[in-house]
């Protein structure tokens, strides 16, 4: 059998290394348009920031390592310029010495990753605008700024490779401006989520554009000139465009193979395409979203890896499917960590899928033990049996794990009173006894058996204020800092013998600074007759919900 491969990133190197583990005999030929071959793109801005000092550190296998560990025949610096799905061919150009030629396939799988998206801005192609997708593309932006003595960089866009570029443009210390169309940063956020991103990016002196695109550039006297939207006009040494990818197809609409609505490789669940001598796999295809079950795109390394391992078994004969993709992300920005798992408010909405939200801000582990921090989380699940759709985590220390633990129940399609249940390892450096994925559950647990009722931020403006007292049950210190407006006063330590001063017929919404407080407060004026709902996530969340 002969298998040739287009594209030698993350999919094809995948699919290439697990296709000869199952077939010894199997010829299997490697195309790349590029100099490269499995490298680490996910790394690349650490190396434009130092983070990553030497560049082969990049590259995870070569092309002489590839051949000589796994016998592959890999040609770099070759481009697949045409597919034949009838006479099973494709046509091959080595860019190097412009000779063309053709090569027969028992089994051909596309890899060809994505494309950044250029839009077409007046003076867009002006020197010292770049895009981050290949080492090439690293070592020209890097060489740039150490040869131009770069001090003042725009990112355009806030999505997760605009953001740690500017985390590793900032860390050099260039100045640094994030321009995003967009009210918020990291569209897999909500946005009283993303809020606490803003604030990190503010407080590490990055000047944050949100609600504004570019109008233009130009060149300018020492550098470039981008105006916004708004019309302020910015200038820089260096800007990097960060606005999203687009699938690159074009092998695949040519050969005459189906596409999405959005341009994106349509495969089956075994990742054949519409002609089934055809594969695809990675940021090029179409996949099916785990929580909504509709056709979506997701570019991501992890989902790209395993479907490279999934078509090479099916090509060999084990009957592997790849089930869907769930979107679960996680990024470093400076000390932060952020992370998001399955479906937010925005696609649940989109979809029409009926959903329940909770907030829970705890420590990272144990608070008599030195060093916890704030781990915020936000779970998304389904109001009839509390299935999980979707959750958010912004912290610091122990992000990772909760988000994994989040990601894995959703796929497991675990609820809400599982969460509760779950027995994750504890010891005081590294969780609580009752661990964030526990509180998570047990907020979310008394939402829906009725032991909690709550109101969500945003919820806040609908009131009649003549209808309802607003309770503010924290203590006088933290009142005096920030409130609700028009709130009431009186700490939780004292509720009990001020009962009596409470009107019986308003509605009271309690409050504290994370909720915690505000539910104990609940329960008290709950069993004492009064109707009584909860802020959810407390004074913390409202702050975050109602910020720009």
């Amino acid at each position: 059998m002969k298998i040739v491969i287009v594209g030698g990133v993350a999919g094809g190197a995948s699919a290439a290394t697990r296709l000869r583990r199952l077939n010894e005999q199997a010829e299997i030929i490697m195309i790349e348009r590029g100099a490269h071959i499995s490298y680490a793109n996910c790394g690349l801005p650490y190396y434009i920031g130092g983070a990553i000092r030497e560049q082969e550190r990049l590259t995870v296998q070569s092309p002489e390592g590839l051949a000589a560990r796994f016998n592959i025949d890999v040609r770099v610096n070759n481009e697949v310029t045409a597919i034949d799905p009838a006479a099973k061919e494709v046509v091959v150009k080595d860019l190097i010495s412009g000779e063309q030629y053709s090569e027969a396939y028992d089994k051909l799988i596309l890899s060809p990753g994505a494309e950044p998206l250029r839009p077409p801005i007046s003076g867009i192609d002006s020197p010292g605008i770049y895009t981050l997708r290949t080492i090439p593309d690293t070592l020209a932006i890097k060489q740039f700024i150490e040869e131009r003595d770069a001090r003042k960089t725009i990112v355009v866009g806030g999505g997760f490779i605009g953001l740690e570029m500017a985390e590793n443009l900032r860390e050099r210390g260039l100045e640094v401006v994030v321009v995003e169309a967009a009210d918020q940063v990291m569209a897999p956020l909500d946005p009283e989520m993303a809020a606490m991103v803003h604030d990190l990016l503010r407080d590490k002196g990055i000047d944050l554009r949100l609600a504004d695109g570019v109008r233009e550039f130009s060149a300018g006297e020492d550098g470039l000139n981008v105006t916004l939207q708004s019309g302020v006009s910015l200038s820089a040494d260096l800007v990097l465009l960060a606005i999203g990818v687009r699938p690159d197809s074009k092998l695949a609409k040519n050969a005459g193979l189906e596409l999405g609505d959005g341009g994106a490789i349509k495969v089956n669940a075994h990742l054949q395409t519409s002609s089934p001598d055809i594969y695809a796999v990675g940021d090029a295809i179409e996949v099916t979203d785990f929580v909504s079950g509709n056709p979506t795109r997701i570019p991501l390394a992890g989902p790209a890896n395993k479907q490279g391992r999934i078509a090479a078994n099916h090509i060999c004969g084990i009957a592997d499917t790849y089930k869907a993709t769930q979107g679960t992300a996680i990024v470093k920005l400076f000390a932060m960590t952020i992370a998001a798992t399955g479906n937010n408010e925005k696609q649940l909405q989109r979809e029409g899928i009926a959903y329940e939200k909770s907030y829970t801000h705890s420590g990272s582990h144990a608070g008599y033990y030195p060093g916890a921090t704030p781990l915020s989380a936000k779970l998304l699940f389904a109001p009839d049996d509390g299935k999980i759709l979707g959750s958010q985590i912004v912290g610091y220390q122990g992000t990772d794990k909760r988000i994994d633990v989040l990601a894995t129940a959703l796929r497991a399609g675990l609820t809400v009173y599982d969460l509760e249940e779950l027995e994750l390892a504890y010891a005081p450096p590294f969780s609580s006894a009752k661990d964030p994925v526990n509180m998570a559950g047990y907020v979310a647990a008394n939402m829906l058996n009725g032991h909690h009722p709550v109101i969500h931020w945003h919820e806040l403006d609908d009131l009649d204020q003549e209808q309802v007292l607003l309770l503010d049950v924290r203590s006088r210190e933290e009142h005096q800092l920030g409130a609700l407006p028009n709130s009431v006063l009186v700490p939780l330590d004292q509720l009990r013998s001020h009962l009596h001063e409470l009107p019986r017929d308003r509605e009271i919404i309690v409050y504290c600074q994370i909720g915690q407080r505000g539910y104990l407060a609940a329960r008290m004026l709950a069993q004492a007759g009064f109707k009584v709902r909860n802020l959810s996530g407390g004074y913390v969340t409202y702050r975050y919900g109602i910020s720009e």
